[in-house]
């Protein structure tokens, strides 16, 4: 049987953050998706590990959000401080990938575009991207410096739910 989530109870504010959590990581994967398919930007080794966290992340939150509701408030909590480790984690990786952008220091050895068979009409709107060669900037951040700052928001807000679910 679920239960009503009492407005300003720690259950509310837990599924508050998840939710907004969730919102964002779907967001940010499904923009990271567009680039790729319709944008033509073909995704390097690094990009393509800095969204593990969103596709674990995402059914994680969604299975906490129905864990609070149905009141199991602490294996709730526990998913939320998951996907919150899982976040800094991503941030960490992309941190090493903006630095390798920047040339702070040398990217992996594999640091190739991600190879897969092309189309002819492919080859003229595909831009291979590097890991250490930044394809675009919006605001002085590239996609990996985006990914950093939103992963650390995303940790942020499942801490935060984790914290209030926690308390219930």
């Amino acid at each position: 049987m679920l239960m009503p989530l009492a407005s300003g109870s720690g259950s509310a504010r837990a599924y508050q953050a998840g939710g907004a959590a969730l919102l964002v990581a779907i967001a940010v994967i499904l923009t990271a998706l567009a680039f790729e398919h319709l944008g033509g930007y073909l995704p390097c080794p690094l990009c393509l590990q800095q969204r593990y966290a969103y596709y674990g992340g995402i059914p994680l939150l969604l299975l906490a959000l129905v864990l609070l509701r149905a009141g199991r408030t602490v294996p709730a909590a526990a998913l939320f401080a998951v996907v919150a480790a899982a976040f800094v984690a991503n941030a960490a990786v992309g941190l090493y990938h903006a630095g390798a952008e920047w040339k702070l220091w040398a990217g992996p050895d594999t640091c190739e575009s991600a190879l897969r068979p092309l189309a002819t009409d492919d080859i003229g709107r595909m831009r291979v991207i590097r890991c250490d060669e930044a394809p675009w900037r919006l605001l002085g951040l590239s996609f990996a410096g985006w990914n950093v700052v939103l992963s650390l928001a995303l940790a942020a807000a499942a801490a935060a739910a984790a914290r209030a679910a926690w308390r219930g």
